[in-house]
């Protein structure tokens, strides 16, 4: 058992480190391209690697929940909120570019500056999140 929860705890960091370079990958592809239709095609593309990281976080979290017989603690809840705030940016950067205007000319403009608000939250609480676990 105790096997199973320390490879856990590797996997689950390596999960983090991936959260946050898909969302270095994200600031990449929104300031990259310059073309709204190349930009949504890019990021209807690249979205299923971003949720499988997001799963990959959350599945090593459950998996070490369970080595420690479902123990809930202040750090587990913390972890599962974390999750959840980070699933609703997600949702709602996504819907931003789905219910974007395309019709108008400064609309990717716009966007990128919403979406760039949100990518850096998501950092934010990724990096505040994980300084909190590793101390």
């Amino acid at each position: 058992m105790n096997e199973m929860y320390n490879m856990s705890i590797v996997a689950h960091n390596y999960g983090v480190i991936s959260i946050l370079v898909v969302i270095f990958i994200n600031f990449l592809m929104l300031f990259g391209i310059n073309s709204l239709m190349k930009y949504m095609r890019a990021v209807s593309l690249f979205t299923p690697i971003g949720a499988t990281t997001i799963g990959v976080v959350v599945f090593t979290g459950v998996v070490m929940m369970a080595a420690k017989h479902l123990q809930f603690s202040v750090a587990n809840i913390a972890m599962i909120a974390f999750a959840a705030v980070l699933i609703f940016l997600e949702v709602k950067r996504s819907s931003g570019l789905k219910y974007l205007d395309k019709n108008k000319s400064d609309a990717f403009a716009q966007y990128r500056v919403y979406a760039t608000k949100i990518l850096a939250l998501e950092v934010a609480v990724t990096i505040l999140i994980s300084v909190w676990m590793w101390i």
